[in-house]
């Protein structure tokens, strides 16, 4: 009985250990042909989009560059253009204004103003009550109309 024991527990031993193996095999690919036909293939190579994202930040970067130089070139051609009229305007001017000689003045009957008739303005102080008035419960605006209204003389 002691080696039904035995035997039976080597079967036991023996079907876990292969279930082990063949697990652990699978796990990692070693017991499998195909699995191992994987670690002889090279990685496969990836591109990137570097490349082609550099080529088109290029061609954006011309472009930007090429608009630029032709507005530089527009400006210098309007501002040149801008010149030539005010030039030809000044000839214009200057062909059209002749001076002339101004003419003389009368030295032998001089020139006296003459006295206005106006009476002469006579100069008064400001009035502030329409601005201010005495009732305001506020003391500070209250003026003593004796000190304040004296005319300058």
């Amino acid at each position: 009985m002691d080696k039904a024991h035995t035997k039976s527990a080597l079967k036991f031993v023996k079907a876990s250990s292969q279930s082990a193996v063949s697990w652990s095999s699978t796990a990692t690919g070693m017991g499998n042909p195909k699995a191992s036909s994987k670690e002889n293939k090279k990685p496969q190579e990836f591109r990137l989009h570097t490349q082609q994202r550099a080529v088109k930040r290029a061609m954006f970067n011309y472009s930007v560059a090429t608009k630029l130089y032709l507005g530089e070139i527009q400006k210098k051609r309007i501002e040149k253009l801008q010149k030539m009229i005010d030039e030809e305007e000044v000839k214009l001017l200057r062909k059209e204004m002749v001076p002339r000689a101004q003419l003389m003045p009368y030295f032998d009957r001089p020139f006296f103003p003459q006295r206005s008739n106006r009476p002469l303005t006579i100069p008064r102080e400001p009035s502030f009550l329409k601005y201010c008035s005495p009732s305001s419960s506020n003391g500070l605006y209250h003026f003593d109309q004796a000190h304040a209204w004296k005319s300058i003389k």
